[in-house]
């Protein structure tokens, strides 16, 4: 299912996996209570916390690059793949247009060329504050989501397919290569600052 795992709904009774396209939708969606919105809520807060992490690698890259931190905007792993502020950029449209399409707005992308750290961390701010405006019910995940991909290429799809297999696949994919430009450019991190989100969640023994 990717790194997202599989989404559940929980209503008094149910518990909702949202299953890959070729599964019988009506079937495995027909008890789901639309009131409900457990799975936008854990979206938002997957999404939000994640960029938090984005802002923690920025951080440490200002502090141990200094000022020679703006060059790491156009580090990129290969020649033919985007640099570290598109990276950002397009780390930051999935949630974006998640959140646009909840409130039935146009997908708006992000401008590709970040010209600063400053601008970068305004672009996960500027995204974390629309996730804040979402205010639907899980019942949207069952609409239509149309990706126009140009040339004519298109795909439409159920929401929760939208969310599982090309949103997230995609934010995690810009993620990590923003995260991986950083380490290659010399920058000390590693798994625990890639899941900072985790980390309040580990206990000692004893603790308990």
């Amino acid at each position: 299912m990717g790194a997202m795992g599989q989404l559940r709904v929980f209503s008094s009774i149910v518990v909702l996996d949202l299953l890959p396209l070729n599964q019988n939708i009506s079937q495995n969606f027909a008890p789901v209570n639309p009131m409900k919105s457990q799975t936008i809520i854990g979206l938002q807060n997957i999404f939000s916390s994640r960029l938090d992490t984005l802002g923690h690698l920025l951080d440490v890259a200002e502090s141990h690059f200094g000022d020679d931190v703006q060059s790491l905007l156009q580090s990129r792993i290969a020649p033919d793949m985007l640099p570290f502020g598109t990276q950002i950029a397009f780390t930051c449209n999935q949630p974006r247009n998640f959140a646009l399409w909840c409130l039935e707005q146009s997908e708006n992308n992000l401008n590709p060329d970040v010209a600063s750290l400053a601008e970068a961390r305004g672009h996960l701010s500027s995204t974390q504050e629309l996730l804040t405006t979402i205010n639907v019910t899980d019942a949207r995940l069952l609409e239509i989501k149309r990706i126009d991909f140009g040339q004519g290429l298109y795909v439409e799809l159920p929401g929760f397919s939208y969310v599982d297999d090309f949103l997230m696949p995609n934010f995690y994919f810009h993620m990590t290569t923003a995260y991986d430009i950083m380490r290659m450019a010399g920058l000390p991190i590693g798994k625990r600052d890639f899941m900072m989100h985790f980390v309040p969640l580990i206990k000692h023994q004893s603790d308990s």
